[in-house]
């Protein structure tokens, strides 16, 4: 009986301190939505694709600023056959900086794919407004 009750003790107190005090993290507010375009490779600055191929194995997120452009690019790292893709979930403006979020597109299941490592990333241009860019 002893026993029992030190095992619901247990239970009771391990429940307790893994619920732990989370604090909720709100997106920041949309004031607008941003125009911007996707870039291919060729229409990317050489300086951020030096910058980018030297992290590319890795996940990287970065801003370059040029010209009264910001482009910001994400990479994802390291995937093990080609067919991936990216898609740009939000980018809008907020009181606190640009907000950018993406997620990253295994290949279709019909897709034919080729065993060899790739290294996904997706590079946006848009006006230079000032702001940081926040990456979600």
């Amino acid at each position: 009986m002893k026993r029992k009750r030190i095992f619901l003790l247990f239970l009771f107190l391990l429940t307790i301190l893994l619920s732990g005090c989370g604090e909720k993290v709100e997106k920041p507010e949309k004031i607008k939505d941003i125009e911007y375009t996707v870039q291919e490779e060729s229409e990317v600055p050489e300086e951020l694709l030096a910058k980018m191929k030297e992290k590319q194995k890795e996940p990287f997120q970065m801003t370059y600023e040029t010209e009264g452009y910001v482009y910001i690019a994400k990479g994802y790292g390291t995937q093990s056959t080609s067919g991936y893709s990216i898609r740009v979930l939000e980018l809008y403006e907020s009181a606190e900086g640009i907000v950018f979020s993406s997620e990253l597109l295994g290949p279709a299941k019909d897709e034919p794919v080729l065993q060899v490592e790739t290294y996904p990333y997706i590079v946006i241009k848009l006006q230079n407004l000032g702001l940081d860019v926040i990456f979600e």
